[in-house]
């Protein structure tokens, strides 16, 4: 739907992944993040078939109502499903085109990644057109490099660096924005791990959602 001329100007940020499962290293620092830059609300965009990962563990209706479940009782989170109603890869930048279809072309949309991602950013698909969409909020991510592989990537990251986040409200797309974000060392492969092992996971993702891989009978 057309963008609200009230919200016009309030940046709208959208967060990609396969959630297999959802856990605390998703969703904390995009908390953290949301302070920083000053977002409202995060749309989380689970991924149907990533093209670049092993295949999800978890089905698609399992793995939306573990993000659904994660969110509950948190208003800065909210879903799209439309990434898990496709057969095909699920690219990243068809889906934002889409959204900045729906949404107007003068709305600043943001899309959040991690620094693994943002070191990648060149081998996905159509990778160059993603800034004539959005801006990129970029989560810290720990033992990553800060440095782009070659001088153009690194010339090219810094042409659109920006260090003030209230710029990002300023223009509909085009910026990246590398964020202060807390470095937490969790992955699923971990909780797929300790739930094979019978370790508990409270630290790692909400008990809602491991309730719900007990009764499900996921990871085992």
């Amino acid at each position: 739907m057309p963008a609200n001329p009230k919200n016009s100007h309030i940046l709208q940020a959208f967060f990609g992944g396969t959630f297999d499962p959802i856990h605390y290293g998703h969703l904390r620092p995009v908390e953290a993040l949301a302070k920083e830059v000053g977002l409202s609300q995060v749309t989380l965009l689970p991924n149907h078939v990533p093209p670049h990962r092993p295949q999800p563990i978890a089905n698609a209706q399992q793995r939306l109502k573990m993000v659904t479940l994660a969110i509950a009782d948190n208003p800065l989170f909210t879903v799209d499903d439309r990434e898990l109603h496709r057969t095909a890869p699920s690219y990243t930048i068809d889906t934002l085109e889409t959204i900045r279809k729906e949404r107007g072309e003068t709305l600043p949309l943001a899309f959040i990644i991690g620094q693994d991602s943002l070191l990648t950013l060149h081998k996905w698909h159509r990778w160059q057109a993603l800034l004539g969409v959005c801006h990129l909020l970029v989560l810290a991510r720990p033992g990553y490099n800060a440095q782009m592989d070659t001088p153009e990537l690194q010339q090219w990251l810094e042409q659109h660096l920006v260090a003030d986040a209230d710029q990002l409200s300023q223009r509909p797309n085009g910026y990246i924005y590398l964020a202060d974000t807390p470095l937490l060392e969790i992955s699923a492969t971990e909780i797929r791990q300790r739930r094979h092992q019978g370790i508990s996971c409270d630290d790692l993702l909400p008990r809602s959602v491991q309730r719900y891989i007990a009764l499900q009978g996921l990871y085992r």
